[in-house]
C-alpha cells in the first residue's frame, strides 16, 4: 500500500517542477527569487497565503504561475484596485501567450459582453476585476459555471480599514469570496503593519492562523533615503534643482536612460512647481486626477518608454508604474503615512542599481495631511445629515445622483471623500443598497447606534493621526537610524519612542 506522505511529497515535487518549467518557458526566468517557490508550493497545495514583498520582487508570479498549472475549467480571479494597473498586467501576460483578460468600466458594453461570453466558454486562465464588478448580475452569471481555483487580492492593503489606501468596496471581499465558493486565497502587498495584516485576514473572512505569512522584509540596500528640512517653496525648488543635476539621476540622464518622479499632495502645488521648472527650461510631464483617463495613460506611457524622464505627480501615479530604472523619487510635500511613503519610494531602483529617495520636509505640510485625515473620517453628525438627505430628499438624489449629495454635504474640495466613505460603510452594514441609476442609493435599514457614537468613529481617525506622527518621528531620526526605524514600523511594530 502506498505511503500517503510519500505520495504527497511526490505530488509537491511534480508541481514545483511544473512551476519551474512555466517560469522558464513563459516568463523567461531560470530561477525563482526568494520566497516565490515557497509561496507557489503553498498555494498549489490549496493553502491560503499573505505575501509581503518589496515592489519589483515578483509578487504577481506567486499567483500567475499557479493559474497556469490548473485544468481547463479553472479560473484565477484577481482583485485589483486600478484599471491602469490591471491593463498593464494583462497586456504583459498576453504578450507572453497567456490567456488573460480584464473586465472593468473602461470597456464599452459590447466588449464587456463579448468577454463575459468567452468566460462562459471556459476561456481565460486569469481574470482581473475590481470589487465593484461583483455588483453586476450579468458578471456573476458569466463566472457562475467556472471553478475559481484561486482568488488573488493584489495591493491587499486596500482591504484593511487600517491600511494607508483603504478602498471601501474592498470591505466586501469576505462576501465576494463566499460568492466564489471560498477558494484558496492569496493576498499580496509591499507594505502592511502587523495591525493591518491582522485586519486583512479578518476582512477576507478567515481566522488567525488560516493564512500563512510570507514576509520578505523591506530592506532595499540600493536606495539612498534622505530627509531634508526646508521652509517654503524657494528652498524646496533649490533642493529639487540640485537633485536633478547630481548623481544618480544626472548620471543616468547622460546615458539616455532612467527617470525621476516628484510627488505632491496637492494639484495646485504641483502646478506651481511645474511653472517654476518650465521657467528654467526643465522638460517634464504632469500627472494628476483632474486629467482625463486618456491623458493620464498617454503621460504614463511617455514616462515608461523613456520618452520623458521627469514626471510631477500626485500619489495617483504609483500602482502600475513598472519601470525598472527610476533613479530619483522626491517627495516635495509630506506623505500622510509611512505606508504610502514606502510604497512610493519603492518605485525607485527596481533594477537594484543605486537610486535616491529625497523627502523635503516642511512642517507646514502637516496641516494639509491633517485636513486630509478629517475629510477621510466622517463623524456622527455627518452620518445623521447623510441619512436625513437620503430619507427626505430621495427624489433629488435619484434625479441628480451622488454629485448632488456631495454638493450638499461636503466642502468644496476634491479631497473631501466623506460621502463616498460613509455610503460604503452604510452599504457594508446593510443600511443602504445600490448604487441605483442614476448613481444613488436606496435606504433599506436604520442607522446602527455605533454610527451615532463619535468615540467609536474616532478609532480610524486616531490611527491615521498616529501614522502621520510616525512621519514626523522618521524625519527627526538620524540618517543611519532610518532603516532601523522602517524595520521597527513594518516588521516589529514596536511603539515609536
Amino acid at each position: 500500500m502506498a505511503d500517503p506522505a510519500n505520495a504527497k511529497l511526490e505530488s509537491e515535487k511534480r508541481s514545483l517542477e511544473q512551476a519551474q518549467h512555466v517560469l522558464r518557458d513563459v516568463f523567461g526566468h531560470e530561477s525563482f527569487r526568494p520566497s516565490q517557490s515557497a509561496v507557489i508550493e503553498h498555494v498549489l497545495a490549496g493553502q491560503h497565503a499573505m505575501v509581503i514583498m518589496p515592489t519589483g520582487r515578483g509578487k504577481s508570479m506567486c499567483f500567475q504561475i499557479p493559474a497556469l498549472l490548473g485544468s481547463d475549467n479553472d479560473l484565477t480571479l484577481v482583485l485589483s484596485p486600478l484599471i491602469a494597473l490591471m491593463q498593464d498586467q494583462v497586456d504583459g501576460l498576453i504578450a507572453k501567450g497567456v490567456d488573460a483578460t480584464f473586465i472593468n468600466s473602461s470597456l464599452d458594453r459590447m466588449e464587456r459582453e463579448r468577454r463575459q461570453e468567452k468566460l462562459r466558454q471556459n476561456r481565460y486562465r486569469l481574470l482581473y476585476v475590481t470589487p465593484e464588478r461583483f455588483r453586476k448580475p450579468e458578471f456573476l452569471a458569466a463566472i457562475s459555471g467556472r471553478n475559481i481555483q484561486l482568488l488573488a487580492i493584489d495591493e491587499a492593503h486596500c482591504v484593511s480599514q487600517w491600511g494607508h489606501d483603504f478602498r471601501p468596496d474592498y470591505s466586501r471581499v469576505a462576501d465576494i469570496r463566499q460568492q466564489l465558493g471560498s477558494p484558496t486565497t492569496i493576498a499580496l502587498t509591499a507594505t502592511a503593519t502587523a495591525e493591518c495584516r491582522a485586519d486583512i485576514v479578518d476582512q477576507i473572512g478567515l481566522k488567525e492562523g488560516d493564512m500563512r505569512l510570507f514576509h520578505e522584509g523591506i530592506d532595499r540596500p540600493n536606495l539612498r533615503i534622505d530627509v531634508e528640512s526646508v521652509m517654503g517653496d524657494d528652498e524646496k525648488l533649490e533642493m529639487i534643482l540640485e537633485a536633478l543635476t547630481t548623481p544618480p539621476f544626472q548620471t543616468t540622464k547622460a546615458q539616455a536612460g532612467g527617470g525621476a518622479i516628484l510627488y505632491f499632495s496637492l494639484i495646485k502645488t504641483l502646478s506651481r512647481f511645474s511653472d517654476l521648472l518650465l521657467a528654467r527650461s526643465i522638460d517634464h510631464v504632469c500627472y494628476h486626477g483632474d486629467q482625463s483617463r486618456k491623458d493620464r495613460r498617454r503621460i504614463q506611457n511617455e514616462f515608461m518608454s523613456g520618452e520623458r524622464d521627469l514626471v510631477l505627480a500626485t500619489p495617483a501615479f504609483g500602482m502600475g508604474v513598472d519601470k525598472e530604472d527610476i533613479r530619483l523619487v522626491v517627495h516635495v510635500e509630506t506623505p500622510g503615512s509611512m505606508e504610502s511613503y514606502y510604497q512610493e519610494i519603492g518605485r525607485a531602483g527596481r533594477d537594484d542599481l543605486p537610486s535616491r529617495c529625497l523627502w523635503l520636509y516642511d512642517q507646514d505640510d502637516l496641516m494639509t495631511q491633517m485636513q486630509f485625515i478629517e475629510w477621510a473620517n466622517p463623524d456622527a453628525d455627518f452620518y445623521d445629515r447623510l441619512m436625513f438627505s437620503l430619507e427626505n430628499h430621495a427624489d433629488r438624489c435619484m434625479a441628480y445622483g451622488l454629485d448632488w449629495l456631495r454638493g450638499e454635504l461636503q466642502r468644496v474640495s476634491p479631497h473631501d471623500h466623506r460621502v463616498d466613505t460613509a455610503l460604503a460603510m452604510l452599504d457594508r452594514h446593510g443600511v443602504v443598497a445600490g448604487p441605483r441609476e442614476p448613481d444613488c442609493f436606496q435606504v433599506i435599514g436604520s442607522l446602527p447606534e455605533e454610527f451615532r457614537d463619535n468615540q467609536w468613529l474616532s478609532g480610524k481617525r486616531q490611527r491615521d493621526q498616529k501614522r502621520l506622527y510616525a512621519m514626523v518621528q522618521f524625519a527627526a531620526a538620524a540618517s543611519e537610524e532610518r532603516q532601523t526605524f522602517l524595520n521597527r514600523y513594518f516588521l516589529d511594530d514596536a511603539p515609536m519612542q
